[in-house]
């Protein structure tokens, strides 16, 4: 049996550093402009693998969980440096192999501090209830997956409840803006939702700020996680509130942190961390990942991450 499986999408992410001056006009919004026929210059080009699924289930075996994936792979070229990636981190690949192309993300780096990302879902979007396997684990971790794995998704939780398998959602922007209904098949019963703040207020269609947000979520859910970039991270378990505030770390490229942060507290909770020290962890792996380029770089192993705590 498996400690955990991860349901969610891979990607391979090549980052692009631009020269900012011939690339960038910036107006009082931020926006960025492109000249049409016009060729820009790059300082650097990094690539790696991403994607919710599979930065989670490297984390995850990092931290010394038995780890498996459900996803959807191609033939492709990429769907290879995913699968060899996967292998290599001890992760059991349990998802379907179909024709097309999986995710692929532009990623514009070093943007006023930010990022701005282009992202093609291919195959993601594609996985079928027929393409789960017999769930065979103590957890499950559910990120964000549209289309047809969306409705796959909510097959799986009513799996999960009659088998009386733990398991913790991450929802997107995307499935955010659906609302609290449409998330509640997934929501309802869930043993760790962790978003952001953003997403939260989206998720309930208000402008409630975090203790007000938790509250409302924590109706549905045993245990809710709202983060909030650099002001931290507050958990509500319907008795407590827990905090974890961020170290002045130097940030190269934030991309996967949230990833890093979702799995490190779910690691911690898993291994019988109490929650306040579950939420360090996450915040010790998000700021391991944001010091490097790429999503998995920098993941820490479980002594690691206790060190570094």
């Amino acid at each position: 049996m498996l400690d955990i499986i991860t349901i969610g999408s891979c990607t391979v992410d090549v980052f692009v550093e631009p020269e900012q001056k011939r690339f960038t006009k910036h107006l009082n919004h931020k926006d960025i402009q492109f000249c049409i026929g016009s060729k820009y210059l790059i300082n650097n080009l990094f690539f790696s693998t991403g994607g919710g699924g599979t930065n989670t289930a490297v984390s995850f075996s990092r931290l010394g969980l038995k780890t498996g994936w459900i996803g959807v792979l191609a033939k492709d070229h990429n769907s290879h440096l995913v699968e060899h990636e996967l292998k290599k981190e001890k992760v059991r690949i349990l998802g379907p192999i179909k024709e097309g192309n999986i995710g692929y993300s532009v990623i514009l780096s070093k943007l006023e501090g930010d990022r701005t990302i282009l992202t093609h879902k291919g195959i993601n979007d594609q996985l079928l209830p027929k393409d789960v396997p017999k769930l065979n684990t103590k957890w499950l971790y559910i990120s964000s997956m549209m289309g047809e794995s969306f409705n796959t998704i909510k097959k799986v939780v009513e799996q999960a409840k009659k088998k009386r398998i733990h398991w913790a959602f991450n929802p997107s922007t995307y499935l955010a803006k659906k609302g609290l209904k449409q998330l509640m098949p997934i929501i309802s019963g869930c043993d760790l939702l962790i978003l952001n703040k953003e997403e939260a207020q989206l998720l309930t269609n208000t402008k409630n700020e975090t203790n007000q947000l938790l509250k409302k979520l924590q109706e549905h859910t045993k245990i809710v996680v709202v983060t909030d970039g650099k002001k931290g991270a507050v958990s509500y378990d319907g008795i407590s509130y827990h905090t974890s505030k961020p170290n002045n770390v130097k940030i190269l490229e934030t991309t996967g942190a949230g990833d890093a942060f979702a799995s490190a507290v779910l690691a911690g909770i898993i291994k019988g961390q109490d929650l306040k020290t579950a939420l360090q962890m996450g915040q010790v792996q998000a700021e391991s990942v944001i010091q490097f380029m790429g999503a998995k770089n920098k993941l820490l192993t479980w002594k690691e991450l206790m060190r570094e705590l």
